[in-house]
Protein backbone atom coordinates (compact mmCIF):
# COMPACT_ATOMS: atom_id res chain seq x y z
CA UNK A 1 0.00 0.00 0.00
CA UNK A 2 1.71 3.10 -0.99
CA UNK A 3 1.73 5.68 1.85
CA UNK A 4 1.61 9.12 1.85
CA UNK A 5 1.68 12.33 4.38
CA UNK A 6 2.21 16.33 3.53
CA UNK A 7 4.47 18.56 4.20
CA UNK A 8 3.48 22.21 4.67
CA UNK A 9 5.21 25.24 4.25
CA UNK A 10 5.02 28.72 6.13
CA UNK A 11 3.56 31.60 4.32
CA UNK A 12 1.07 30.53 2.31
CA UNK A 13 0.22 26.81 3.56
CA UNK A 14 1.36 25.31 0.17
CA UNK A 15 2.00 21.88 1.47
CA UNK A 16 3.64 19.03 -0.84
CA UNK A 17 2.19 15.62 -0.67
CA UNK A 18 4.89 12.66 -0.30
CA UNK A 19 3.97 9.40 -1.94
CA UNK A 20 6.53 6.46 -0.89
CA UNK A 21 5.06 3.79 -4.01
CA UNK A 22 7.43 1.01 -3.19
CA UNK A 23 9.09 -0.79 -6.62
CA UNK A 24 6.90 0.83 -9.62
CA UNK A 25 7.61 -0.48 -13.78
CA UNK A 26 9.29 2.51 -15.38
CA UNK A 27 6.50 2.64 -17.89
CA UNK A 28 3.67 3.08 -15.23
CA UNK A 29 5.61 5.85 -13.53
CA UNK A 30 5.51 7.21 -16.62
CA UNK A 31 2.06 7.60 -17.34
CA UNK A 32 1.41 8.44 -13.57
CA UNK A 33 3.88 11.28 -14.29
CA UNK A 34 1.99 12.40 -17.25
CA UNK A 35 -1.51 12.34 -15.52
CA UNK A 36 -0.65 14.48 -12.34
CA UNK A 37 1.49 17.15 -14.71
CA UNK A 38 -2.59 17.73 -15.91
CA UNK A 39 -3.73 17.41 -12.46
CA UNK A 40 -1.42 19.93 -11.24
CA UNK A 41 -1.32 22.35 -14.26
CA UNK A 42 -4.95 22.44 -14.20
CA UNK A 43 -4.92 22.85 -9.81
CA UNK A 44 -7.02 19.63 -9.29
CA UNK A 45 -3.88 18.82 -6.84
CA UNK A 46 -0.83 20.37 -5.27
CA UNK A 47 2.75 19.86 -5.37
CA UNK A 48 3.48 16.29 -4.77
CA UNK A 49 6.67 13.91 -4.53
CA UNK A 50 6.50 10.67 -5.61
CA UNK A 51 9.55 8.27 -4.16
CA UNK A 52 10.03 4.69 -5.58
CA UNK A 53 12.25 2.33 -7.15
CA UNK A 54 12.23 0.99 -10.59
CA UNK A 55 13.32 -2.64 -11.47
CA UNK A 56 15.88 -2.59 -13.75
CA UNK A 57 15.65 -0.26 -17.26
CA UNK A 58 17.83 2.17 -18.87
CA UNK A 59 16.55 5.36 -19.84
CA UNK A 60 17.17 7.94 -22.40
CA UNK A 61 17.30 11.23 -21.77
CA UNK A 62 16.64 14.07 -24.53
CA UNK A 63 20.70 14.62 -25.47
CA UNK A 64 21.55 10.70 -25.52
CA UNK A 65 23.92 9.50 -27.17
CA UNK A 66 22.69 5.86 -28.32
CA UNK A 67 26.54 4.71 -28.26
CA UNK A 68 26.32 5.11 -24.39
CA UNK A 69 24.16 1.74 -24.07
CA UNK A 70 26.14 -0.81 -23.67
CA UNK A 71 24.56 -4.06 -24.35
CA UNK A 72 22.69 -4.88 -27.43
CA UNK A 73 18.86 -5.88 -26.85
CA UNK A 74 19.55 -9.23 -26.72
CA UNK A 75 22.04 -8.69 -23.67
CA UNK A 76 19.98 -6.69 -21.97
CA UNK A 77 16.65 -9.08 -22.10
CA UNK A 78 19.35 -11.88 -20.25
CA UNK A 79 19.60 -9.55 -17.37
CA UNK A 80 16.30 -8.15 -17.18
CA UNK A 81 16.76 -4.58 -17.80
CA UNK A 82 14.49 -2.65 -19.81
CA UNK A 83 15.31 0.60 -21.93
CA UNK A 84 13.03 3.70 -22.60
CA UNK A 85 13.44 6.71 -24.07
CA UNK A 86 12.16 9.94 -21.91
CA UNK A 87 10.89 13.55 -22.29
CA UNK A 88 13.79 14.26 -19.24
CA UNK A 89 16.80 15.89 -20.06
CA UNK A 90 20.60 14.63 -19.88
CA UNK A 91 22.00 11.89 -21.51
CA UNK A 92 21.79 7.89 -20.55
CA UNK A 93 21.43 6.41 -17.01
CA UNK A 94 19.28 3.46 -15.15
CA UNK A 95 17.52 2.48 -12.40
CA UNK A 96 17.19 -0.50 -10.05
CA UNK A 97 16.28 -2.00 -6.88
CA UNK A 98 18.00 -0.31 -4.39
CA UNK A 99 17.58 3.19 -5.67
CA UNK A 100 15.99 5.98 -4.61
CA UNK A 101 14.32 7.94 -7.57
CA UNK A 102 12.59 11.06 -6.70
CA UNK A 103 9.91 12.35 -8.83
CA UNK A 104 8.99 16.27 -8.10
CA UNK A 105 5.22 17.83 -9.56
CA UNK A 106 5.97 21.14 -8.58
CA UNK A 107 4.30 24.08 -10.06
CA UNK A 108 7.41 26.30 -10.05
CA UNK A 109 5.15 29.70 -10.51
CA UNK A 110 5.06 32.77 -9.77
CA UNK A 111 9.37 32.91 -8.36
CA UNK A 112 10.90 30.12 -9.21
CA UNK A 113 10.66 30.11 -12.54
CA UNK A 114 14.43 28.89 -13.73
CA UNK A 115 15.60 25.74 -14.99
CA UNK A 116 19.08 25.71 -14.20
CA UNK A 117 18.14 27.10 -10.77
CA UNK A 118 15.81 24.25 -10.12
CA UNK A 119 18.32 21.82 -10.80
CA UNK A 120 20.82 23.31 -8.57
CA UNK A 121 18.25 23.51 -5.85
CA UNK A 122 17.42 19.40 -5.81
CA UNK A 123 21.38 18.89 -5.89
CA UNK A 124 21.28 20.89 -2.41
CA UNK A 125 18.30 19.62 -1.18
CA UNK A 126 20.12 15.97 -1.90
CA UNK A 127 22.99 17.42 -0.52
CA UNK A 128 21.62 18.30 2.72
CA UNK A 129 19.67 14.52 2.96
CA UNK A 130 23.41 13.12 2.38
CA UNK A 131 24.76 15.34 5.56
CA UNK A 132 21.90 13.81 7.44
CA UNK A 133 23.33 10.32 6.97
CA UNK A 134 27.14 11.56 7.56
CA UNK A 135 27.82 11.90 3.77
CA UNK A 136 29.60 14.69 2.87
CA UNK A 137 28.43 15.20 -0.63
CA UNK A 138 28.90 18.16 -3.34
CA UNK A 139 28.90 19.42 -6.90
CA UNK A 140 31.51 18.59 -9.81
CA UNK A 141 31.45 21.82 -11.95
CA UNK A 142 30.49 21.72 -15.22
CA UNK A 143 28.39 18.39 -14.02
CA UNK A 144 25.01 17.80 -13.35
CA UNK A 145 24.57 15.75 -10.19
CA UNK A 146 25.58 14.77 -6.51
CA UNK A 147 29.04 13.81 -6.39
CA UNK A 148 31.67 12.16 -3.84
CA UNK A 149 34.87 12.81 -4.71
CA UNK A 150 34.81 11.82 -8.29
CA UNK A 151 31.81 9.36 -7.91
CA UNK A 152 28.71 10.02 -8.92
CA UNK A 153 25.61 9.51 -5.46
CA UNK A 154 22.83 10.99 -7.53
CA UNK A 155 21.78 11.35 -11.07
CA UNK A 156 19.56 14.05 -12.30
CA UNK A 157 17.39 15.00 -14.68
CA UNK A 158 14.08 16.87 -15.03
CA UNK A 159 11.75 18.33 -17.54
CA UNK A 160 9.76 21.20 -17.00
CA UNK A 161 6.02 21.73 -19.62
CA UNK A 162 3.97 23.93 -20.27
CA UNK A 163 2.58 26.06 -17.12
CA UNK A 164 5.97 25.40 -15.05
CA UNK A 165 5.12 22.42 -14.19
CA UNK A 166 8.33 19.94 -13.59
CA UNK A 167 8.21 16.03 -14.08
CA UNK A 168 11.08 13.69 -13.60
CA UNK A 169 13.94 14.44 -11.11
CA UNK A 170 16.54 12.19 -9.37
CA UNK A 171 17.58 9.43 -8.65
CA UNK A 172 19.80 8.35 -5.73
CA UNK A 173 21.99 5.29 -5.17
CA UNK A 174 21.07 3.82 -2.13
CA UNK A 175 21.82 0.14 -2.24
CA UNK A 176 22.25 -0.42 -5.50
CA UNK A 177 24.16 -2.84 -7.50
CA UNK A 178 26.33 -0.82 -8.53
CA UNK A 179 27.65 -3.58 -11.57
CA UNK A 180 24.49 -2.76 -13.44
CA UNK A 181 26.14 0.82 -14.29
CA UNK A 182 28.51 -1.33 -16.59
CA UNK A 183 25.89 -1.60 -18.91
CA UNK A 184 25.76 2.04 -19.87
CA UNK A 185 28.12 4.94 -19.81
CA UNK A 186 26.70 6.57 -16.83
CA UNK A 187 25.05 10.00 -17.85
CA UNK A 188 27.39 10.31 -20.69
CA UNK A 189 30.63 10.68 -18.50
CA UNK A 190 33.07 8.31 -19.26
CA UNK A 191 36.58 9.35 -16.15
CA UNK A 192 34.30 8.98 -13.72
CA UNK A 193 32.73 6.64 -11.73
CA UNK A 194 29.20 5.95 -9.63
CA UNK A 195 29.13 5.30 -6.29
CA UNK A 196 26.14 4.18 -3.15
CA UNK A 197 24.98 5.43 0.21
CA UNK A 198 25.68 1.84 1.36
CA UNK A 199 29.07 1.99 0.08
CA UNK A 200 30.11 4.62 1.59
CA UNK A 201 28.41 4.38 4.89
CA UNK A 202 29.68 0.36 4.75
CA UNK A 203 26.23 -0.39 5.10
CA UNK A 204 22.99 1.46 3.96
CA UNK A 205 20.11 2.27 6.39
CA UNK A 206 16.45 1.42 5.80
CA UNK A 207 15.10 2.93 2.65
CA UNK A 208 12.63 4.66 4.50
CA UNK A 209 15.68 6.78 6.65
CA UNK A 210 16.92 7.79 3.57
CA UNK A 211 13.90 8.70 2.12
CA UNK A 212 13.04 11.13 5.53
CA UNK A 213 16.29 12.74 5.16
CA UNK A 214 15.84 13.63 1.86
CA UNK A 215 12.31 14.70 2.20
CA UNK A 216 13.56 17.31 5.14
CA UNK A 217 16.75 17.99 2.88
CA UNK A 218 14.26 19.44 -0.34
CA UNK A 219 11.88 20.86 2.41
CA UNK A 220 14.34 23.18 3.94
CA UNK A 221 15.17 24.33 0.32
CA UNK A 222 12.35 24.64 -0.79
CA UNK A 223 10.58 26.75 1.80
CA UNK A 224 8.10 23.31 2.77
CA UNK A 225 8.42 23.20 6.23
CA UNK A 226 7.64 19.43 7.58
Amino acid sequence: MPKTRSVEEGAGRRTLEVRRLGLVPYGEALRLQEDLVERRRAGAVGDQLLLLEHPHVITLGSSSDGNHVLLDAAERALLGIELFETGRGGDVTYHGPGQLVGYPILDLKPDRKDLHAYVRDLEEGLIRGMAELGIEAGRKAGLTGVWVGEEKLAAIGVRVSSGWITSHGFALNVATELGFFDSIVPCGIRDRGVTSVGRLLTEAPPMEEVEEAVVRGLASVFGFRV
